[in-house]
């Protein structure tokens, strides 16, 4: 090699040497520095509040550092993971989000981040599905009824706990793929969802099973169908869409931590593995389950193909049903 060209070969290994030594050091002193913040996206006593709270004290305990909840809501999650996206990429801020996380891009036109470009997930910390149900004296006994009616043409509808929520959306696709039409009514969140279900003033109701599972054992809400393709272990007597003669149906609620894109590798993956340790916890997954939960887990690889699938899926419900926010 030329002594000039050596120079500057040198000199171009030294600047990116340098370059990288702040992030090194970074994911070398992580997590000594400060408190770590877990900013869940919905407001406190949902389930995504119940969530970040039920992994914090474990993490904190592994790691050896405070780990603070934060409750950013609004705009389906959006205010609060744009928060995390523009904080610095140190690995002291992540985000704990919903479903509506692989819905929103196809929703809202003008995110201020891009989805898939500026967030990795950490893991996949587990699903849940969804029931219809219907208050105990309808005349909606099974299922099948339901599809009966629909097809009869008669006027079904079901609340959701908003436009644009799984909820909405799995009983979009389930209306497109059996050629019916399910009237939509949203509502502000899943209490005012589930009093005027239970009062008879919305015939069907679709929501995760934490939502849905204390009015069904008080006796005032009859389950008929779960949204996965397994059976609820919560509800084990409650069938599947799928075996209802919809076969490979399936539009499961779930939960994952994201964090920012800029995030060391390091940090990433030593936070996948401390997440992983925390989800194996019995007393955590015990935690989950009274939320009706499956806990799931694994690596960034699997959370990202599963959180890249929802997005296409419902991105295609999205587009097909003409659906449009509030």
């Amino acid at each position: 090699m030329q002594p000039r060209h050596f120079k500057s070969a040198l000199g171009l290994a030294l600047t990116l040497a340098a370059l990288s030594l702040p992030q090194l050091a970074t994911a070398q002193a992580w997590p000594t520095k400060q408190p770590i913040k877990l900013v869940a996206v919905f407001p406190p006593g949902g389930s995504v509040d119940q969530v970040a709270r039920i992994l914090a004290q474990p993490l904190q305990q592994q790691l050896g550092q405070t780990v603070i909840v934060e409750n950013r809501g609004g705009a389906s999650g959006v205010i609060g993971t744009a928060a995390v996206v523009q904080a610095p990429a140190d690995g002291y801020t992540f985000a704990v989000v919903f479903d509506t996380h692989g819905v929103n891009p196809s929703l809202n036109p003008n995110m201020p981040f891009d989805s898939k470009k500026d967030l990795i997930p950490l893991v996949l910390v587990g699903t849940s599905p969804m029931v219809l149900a219907t208050n105990v004296n309808s005349e909606y006994k099974t299922f099948a009824d339901v599809m009966a009616a629909a097809k009869a043409k008669k006027n079904v509808s079901f609340g959701s706990i908003g436009n644009g929520s799984l909820g909405h959306l799995a009983m979009a696709l389930l209306a497109k793929d059996t050629h019916v039409e399910l009237t939509h009514v949203p509502y502000k969140g899943g209490g005012p969802m589930m009093s005027d279900a239970i009062a008879g003033h919305v015939p069907l109701s679709i929501g995760t099973v934490f939502l849905t599972k204390p009015h069904i054992d008080s006796g005032r809400m009859r389950p008929l169908a779960v949204t996965t393709t397994q059976r609820a272990a919560d509800l084990p007597n409650v069938p599947t869409i799928a075996e209802n003669g919809y076969p490979g149906f399936d539009a499961p609620a779930w939960w994952a931590v994201l964090a920012s894109a800029k995030t060391p590798p390091e940090i990433v993956k030593r936070m996948n593995e401390e997440l992983n340790k925390v989800l194996k916890n019995p007393e955590v997954a015990k935690k989950l389950d009274a939320q009706g939960i499956d806990v799931s887990g694994g690596s960034v690889a699997h959370a990202s193909t599963f959180i890249d699938k929802q997005m296409t899926v419902w991105a295609k419900v999205v587009k097909e049903n003409g659906i449009k926010v509030d």
